[in-house]
């Protein structure tokens, strides 16, 4: 027995298909049903009914030679007969009934009672019962056509192939999966609470703006002049998108913590079915196929049962060649069920017809137009989500399905599609997550004493960051969606601005107030359409840091977009792989200061544009694959510091034209291949200081203490054996270092510059410290350690300045000092703590 309960389950089964399923499919389907019924009906007809009656017709001839046969198709119905009765007298044969005349003999008595029989008129043909059964047998195999036999099966056929086609795509293992997955998510969707926000806050949300615009330019004051600069720069900075702020009504907020949680489920389920699913177009191929295989099913069907339409008759002639049997060659049978069956023939016609007609139908929809690409154009126009996505493949054709069935399906759909709508749901989740109070314990003070807020891979930026007015630094990493609404203008000490990864984009107010306010901004990018254009705008920005890949495939520098609108930029750095400088750099030469480019190991071709940056103070160019000191540098009569490190620089005889750079101070030439210093250095008076670590030196020239002024001298990990007794002429310097050469000995005129403050000798040879350390009374660092060394003089103690953190050297060097002298450099470091 099957309960109502198992058959509710399984009509429950088809809701998950309906959707899928448009008019014509349902109309084909009902059709299908139809036709299987007519199959069955005939079918039954011919197993329950009897198929063919026989009688045998060339006796007719046989009784009159000379007359003419007698056409098949003319015999008389008269002329049919029912089978023989069997008679009851010793299996003596009988008058059939009704098929002879009524005959006369000796065998009738005259006193048998008289009998008023009908008058029979016919042949008789004294066959028996059994050779009737046996002639109607064999006559429906040799007489009957084989489509009056077979068509209620061939019928069933045709109708389980098409009922088969018309659902394959919701069996097939590839697409079903792809069906059923559409249809759970189109439902949950559908349903889902977020839809119902969603859908109320579009219909609310302009009202809202207009307020929250209006609050917002009320409570941002702009001086008269100010406006006229604002006008000029939104005008010339068109990439400027003035995104409305988010609007934080009540609404929102009322959905709870489970719901939101399922929303960001269906949010990434929608995300990964549509990359999925765009990917390829085998549902539509199946659908268009089997469109296709039921279109030319029905032409064949239709073909040849009109063909065979009219062999289904009433009447045949039937030669069996058993006259040995019966002593009948020719037999006149007729099809009992001929008429009935081409009654369910005419209707089967009739229904494959209309079944055909929906099928071109069908084949014409899908080629009218393309149904692997679908616009949500009629959505964003009625909703506020302008940033709907078309979609193509798999995709836009179940989304083409569905719109059959009911087009709102698919405009619910929609919302899990827009990531305007997806960033909604995340700020909400974001701002009920980091309140005001757990942004203040992630707020440091950095290295120059800045009140910092770094915030990390988060989904949005909360809305309470914006309440912090003391904030000066904001550092945003990694966040996909940034959005600077006006409240940014409540961060009046806003200064600082770091965007690594992170496209941001500004409404007009935040944009007015960056501009004005916003002194030093750092952007890390992988293309350079990351870079917010509204960047090109901020006239009052001062240093600018630019890192990213900002050369293209073949070789060439990308022109940044227009920096002259950058009027107060003193120092630009770009960390990247250049070949040449941008030319739109030279649009900041009339008052650009400093100059950084850091080059990923790229080589720097073209440096001739440098001579344009007439007040270029400051200039480095690291990692550029530099073999010789560029000449363009001669020409910046401004510059004060100049920084090559890792090229591979070998040789500095260009050194002589720095003569010229009457204001150079600072030279580094360091992790370079350098293996002399040429005695034209004497030449460059004014440098105070000079950077040779990490290079290949092995003596020092006699010239490079003619540097009266020189302060700082580097030279660290070189190949150098000794240091030249005319040290002692540099009597300003302060910063000495030899760290991880081959000194051995250290001659005493060094210890006559008593300006020294720091002294690195470690990782050396050095094998004994002169007491003439204790001179040097103004020294607060001295390294020693890596040495071999076997004790450290007792003079150290004079040396009042110097404390025990930055004496580096060996425990065991320091435990044979006197006394006095570590309680003196203990006390020191002490009263440095208190």
């Amino acid at each position: 027995m099957i309960t109502l309960t198992e058959l509710a389950t399984l009509s429950d089964s088809q809701p998950t298909h309906r959707l899928l399923k448009p008019w014509w499919d349902v109309l084909m389907d009902y059709l299908v049903v139809i036709m299987l019924m007519v199959s069955l009906l005939s079918a039954t007809l011919l197993i329950t009914k009897d198929k063919v009656v026989c009688l045998p017709c060339d006796h007719v001839q046989g009784l009159n030679r000379s007359s003419p046969p007698v056409p098949p198709v003319t015999v008389p119905r008269s002329h049919q007969a029912r089978p023989p009765a069997l008679s009851p007298e010793n299996g003596a044969r009988a008058r059939p009934l009704g098929t002879g005349r009524k005959p006369s003999g000796p065998t009738e008595t005259k006193s048998s009672p008289p009998t008023r029989l009908p008058k029979v008129r016919g042949y008789k043909t004294n066959l028996d019962y059994q050779q009737y059964v046996y002639i109607s047998q064999v006559c429906y195999q040799k007489a009957l056509p084989w489509y009056s036999k077979y068509f209620p099966y061939i019928a069933l056929v045709h109708t389980i192939i098409l009922l088969v086609s018309g659902n394959f795509w919701f069996k097939f293992p590839k697409t079903s999966s792809k069906v059923e997955h559409f249809v759970s998510i189109l439902g949950k969707c559908f349903e889902s609470p977020w839809t119902t926000k969603a859908v109320s806050e579009t219909a609310n949300e302009d009202s809202e703006n207009s307020q929250n615009r209006t609050k917002m330019f009320q409570s941002v004051t702009l001086e008269p002049s100010e406006n006229s600069d604002t006008s000029s720069s939104l005008t010339s900075c068109p990439e400027v998108t003035f995104e409305p702020p988010v609007s934080g009504s009540p609404s929102m907020n009322i959905l709870d913590k489970q719901d939101g949680e399922q929303a960001k489920a269906l949010f990434e389920k929608v995300r990964r079915f549509r990359a999925h699913t765009e990917d390829g177009d085998l549902i539509y191929k199946f659908y268009v196929g089997q469109t296709v295989v039921k279109a030319l099913k029905f032409l064949v069907i239709l073909c040849y049962t009109f063909t065979f339409v009219n062999s289904i008759t009433f009447e045949h002639i039937c030669e069996p060649k058993i006259k040995n049997v019966t002593g009948y060659s020719v037999f006149f049978c007729t099809h009992s069920m001929a008429y009935m069956l081409k009654k369910l023939l005419i209707s089967y016609i009739i229904l494959i017809a209309l079944y055909g007609m929906v099928c071109l139908y069908t084949l014409f929809w899908l080629f009218r137009g393309s149904l692997k690409e679908y616009s949500f154009e009629k959505v964003r126009e009625e909703s506020n989500f302008s940033d709907i996505p078309d979609v193509k493949n798999d995709f836009a054709f179940l989304l083409h399905m569905v719109d059959q069935y009911d087009q709102l399906y698919s405009k619910r759909f929609a919302i899990f599609l827009s990531e305007g709508c997806e960033s909604k749901l995340l700020q909400m989740n974001l701002n009920h997550e980091w309140t005001y109070e757990k942004l203040r314990q992630h707020v440091s003070k950095n290295m120059q004493g800045k009140l910092e807020l770094q915030l990390f891979m988060l989904s949005g930026i909360p809305k309470a960051v914006f309440d912090m007015s003391d904030l000066e630094v904001l550092k945003l990493e990694l966040i996909p969606d940034v959005r600077l609404p006006a409240k940014i203008s409540q961060m009046l000490a806003l200064r600082e601005l770091y965007l690594y990864h992170c496209p941001a984009k500004v409404d007009q107010i935040a944009f007015n107030f960056l501009r004005d306010h916003l002194h030093i901004l750092h952007i890390k990018f992988t293309d350079i359409g990351e870079i917010p254009l509204w960047a090109y705008s901020l006239k009052n920005l001062a240093e600018l840091h630019l890192s990213g890949n900002l050369n293209s495939e073949s070789n060439k520098a990308i022109g940044l977009e227009s920096l002259k609108e950058l009027r107060h930029l003193k120092i630009l750095i770009m960390k990247s792989n250049l070949s040449k400088i941008p030319s739109n750099v030279m649009e900041l030469a009339a008052h650009l200061s400093k100059l950084v480019i850091q080059n990923d190991g790229t080589k720097l071709l073209v440096l001739n544009n440098l001579k344009k940056l007439i007040n270029l103070s400051e200039l480095e160019l690291q990692n550029c694959e530099l073999e010789r000191i560029p000449h363009a540098v001669f020409s910046l009569a401004s510059l004060q510091k100049l920084d090559l490190k890792s090229n591979n620089i070998q040789t500095i005889e260009e050194i002589i034209s720095f003569q010229h750079l009457k204001r150079l101070s600072c030279l580094r030439l360091w992790h370079n291949s350098i293996v002399s210093i040429p005695t034209t250095i004497s030449l460059i008076k004014n440098l105070e200081q000079l950077y040779l670590s990490s290079n290949k030196l092995e003596s020092l020239p006699s010239a490079l203490f003619t540097l009266r002024k020189l302060r700082h001298l580097d030279l660290s990990h070189n190949l150098l054996t000794a240091v030249p007794p005319e040290i002692h002429l540099l009597e300003n310097l302060q910063h000495f270092s030899i760290t991880k050469n081959k000194v051995e000995t250290l001659c005493l005129q060094m210890f006559h510059c008593v300006k020294l403050k720091t002294l690195h000798l470690g990782q050396n040879c050095i094998s004994h410290m002169p007491p003439e350390i204790g001179q040097l009374t103004q020294l607060t660092y001295l390294e020693l350690k890596g040495n071999h060394l076997e004790r450290i003089p007792p003079e150290i103690g004079n040396c009042v300045l110097l404390k025990r953190n930055n004496l580096i050297i060996e425990d065991l060097l320091f435990d044979h000092l006197p006394t006095d002298v570590k309680d003196n450099l203990t006390e020191q470091d002490f009263n440095s703590i208190v």
